[in-house]
């Protein structure tokens, strides 16, 4: 059974709020340099991990510079208004968008995540 994906941050609690907020996923559990955000469900986690030495991924990846390692897909009804409400909550635009049904976009600790807009 697959439990779910960690990801590395300077302030593993802020971006857990960040992706909590963006989700409306619950914060499952915290402590000092970890902090886990649970799906409503209670089957999918995403643990965020201290990394004190944490350097930005670059978007599009660079050659010598820190590439994205993993990145997180979310499908929306409405893409315009789902990017709003990501950078009412701290994310960032990327000036690099491959995509007409995608947005890409950097949360608040450089992990580049995307929008993808539900055609269906």
């Amino acid at each position: 059974m697959w439990w779910g994906a960690a990801i590395e941050a300077p302030d593993p609690g802020a971006l857990a709020r960040f992706y909590a907020q963006l989700l409306d996923w619950p914060i499952g559990h915290e402590e000092p340099g970890t902090t886990v955000l649970a799906a409503p469900e209670g089957s999918v986690f995403v643990v965020f991990q201290q990394a004190d030495d944490y350097r930005p991924p670059v978007w599009p990846p660079v050659a010598g510079e820190q590439r994205p390692m993993v990145h997180l897909d979310f499908q929306v009804g409405d893409l315009d208004s789902a990017v709003e409400d990501a950078v009412a909550l701290g994310a960032m635009l990327a000036d690099h968008q491959p995509q007409p049904d995608v947005r890409v976009l950097l949360d608040p600790a450089g992990h580049p995540f995307c929008l993808v807009r539900d055609d269906g």
